[in-house]
């Protein structure tokens, strides 16, 4: 059977499915599908399961590992590994997976992985977890996240760069965080806009498509989501008070925006290593307009080690390059959730090892 639910402590109590030493017996591993793991995981859930482990890595409780992020070789793919331990919780696992930009022509989500979570006692198996709508949602909590902690109390409208896949998990998180009143959007690929406007229209804001730097002009808190590799933002477009959640690079050579905007900002992540090295960081550090040392760990700010934001006319960026303790902190949730006797188990399947 899957673990049982979090002890009093937050850790994951003994799945009880590992054989004796020496036994020889098969253990029972769950697999969770995209279907339950949406069902298990909301986005309260995994803005605060983002927020902690933000938290719990700043104060040295937990730890990313370094990234594999490659190209293939083959269909224009990128393929990697994210992984960590969180000893606080006892959790500890790898995401494997990445980009195959031609799965839109299939069918398939572009962005796919898997997360595999291991018995932080014995380091055997413990869970198989589709990482695709997990990653989504990480994705657009821990954006959220910088925006609690990083934007301006007043900030009234919401800019979205990018219409693709993650945005509406984006817009979605984002829109819960302030008292927006209108979101404005630009796309490269502008036909994925009107999905986008649904998503708003939902959330209950008003909706508007706009040119890049017009967003830069009205928007007070502003998301990138692409997979670009040349700016899509100038820095002398962005006023005073203005914050940027900069989310989709992830990569040696992508980018969102110009590096000047960087050192312009206070500047916070939450990975520095990876801010610095596959991050929107990566292009302002080479270029040396910013010091590896001047960019703030966003769990930093949660523990209250940083102030944040130090005036209502700061630019503040959040580098929000994705790392393996957001992926394996909202697996454990569904791998718990998925234990409790009251749970459908639809999605839910086991396999012998």
């Amino acid at each position: 059977m899957p673990p049982e639910p979090a002890s009093p402590a937050g850790r994951s109590e003994p799945a009880g499915n590992a054989a004796p030493a020496g036994a020889g017996a098969k253990i029972r591993i769950p697999v969770l599908s995209d279907e339950a793991c949406a069902r298990l995981v909301s986005r309260r859930d995994a803005f605060e399961a983002v927020e902690a482990v933000f938290a719990a890595a700043a104060a040295g409780a937990a730890r990313n590992f370094s990234v594999v992020r490659e190209a293939i070789g083959h269909g224009d793919a990128l393929y990697g590994f994210k992984s960590g331990f969180d000893r606080s919780r006892l959790v500890l696992g790898v995401k494997s997976g990445g980009y195959w930009p031609g799965n839109s022509d299939r069918g398939l989500a572009r962005h796919q992985s898997t997360v595999f979570l291991f018995d932080a006692d014995t380091g055997q198996l413990k869970a198989v977890v589709a990482g695709n709508r997990l990653t989504a949602i990480r994705t657009g909590a821990a954006s959220a996240v910088s925006i609690a902690r990083l934007a301006r109390k007043d900030a009234r409208v919401l800019g979205i760069v990018g219409a693709g896949h993650q945005a509406p998990f984006q817009l979605r998180a984002a829109a819960e965080q302030r008292n927006f009143e209108r979101v404005v959007a630009w796309s490269p690929h502008r036909r994925t806009l009107p999905e986008l406007a649904k998503v708003a229209q939902e959330a209950g804001l008003p909706f508007e498509a706009v040119g890049a730097e017009e967003i830069a002009a009205r928007a007070d808190v502003i998301v990138t989501i692409t997979s670009s590799f040349a700016p899509l933002l100038k820095a002398d477009w962005i006023r005073p008070g203005t914050h940027l959640a900069c989310m989709g690079t992830d990569t040696r050579g992508k980018q969102e925006v110009e590096p000047a905007l960087l050192a312009a900002a206070a500047v916070f992540t939450d990975e520095v290593g990876q801010s610095v090295t596959i991050g929107e960081a990566q292009h302002a550090v080479a270029e040396g307009l910013i010091a590896e040392q001047a960019i703030v760990p966003i769990g930093a700010v949660i523990g209250g080690a940083h102030p944040g934001r130090s005036s209502d006319e700061e630019i503040t960026l959040f580098d929000g390059t994705g790392v393996g303790l957001q992926d394996l902190a909202v697996a454990d949730i569904a791998l718990r959730r998925s234990a409790r006797p009251t749970t459908l188990r639809n999605g839910v399947a086991f396999v012998e090892l």
